[in-house]
């Protein structure tokens, strides 16, 4: 198996709390970062999409902190994408420090909405397959 498609971020002054540790906001939009990272690498952009009629959509998301991330932590977010026979798909993504501690753990449940009818297309991973120039970062 290869190493999961992954992003650097270092922890801004402006995301930490009265605490000093990151807001748990900001997990999620780390975790997005590196899904739009992810589907930027893959030569999916949200023009690409939106010119197709569809839309990625977050259904669920469930994170798990472990540590503390401070002002001017390293850390890498990893995304991987778990596909189903469904309309849905989970993506598992793991902030991690640079020196290998796990921050937090991310589960997502998403999907892909048909802008013009709102509702979710069948078979997302075809889409994605289609899509994408280097389907592979999807393990596809």
């Amino acid at each position: 198996m290869s190493e999961p498609f992954s992003v650097r971020i270092t922890v801004r002054g402006y995301e930490t709390d009265v605490q000093g540790h990151v807001n748990q906001s900001v997990y999620i939009n780390y975790a997005e970062h590196a899904r739009w990272s992810l589907l930027q690498a893959a030569g999916i952009s949200q023009a690409g999409l939106t010119g197709r009629g569809v839309g990625p959509v977050a259904l669920e998301t469930t994170i798990r902190y472990k540590r503390e991330l401070v002002a001017g932590d390293e850390v890498e977010v990893t995304c991987v994408f778990e596909w189903g026979d469904g309309k849905t798909f989970r993506i598992e993504q793991t902030i991690r420090k640079t020196d290998g501690t796990v921050a937090a753990e991310l589960t997502a449940v998403g999907g892909l909405l048909d802008l013009r009818e709102r509702r979710m297309v069948a078979n997302p991973q075809g889409w994605f397959k289609e899509l994408a120039s280097d389907p592979g970062l999807f393990g596809l």
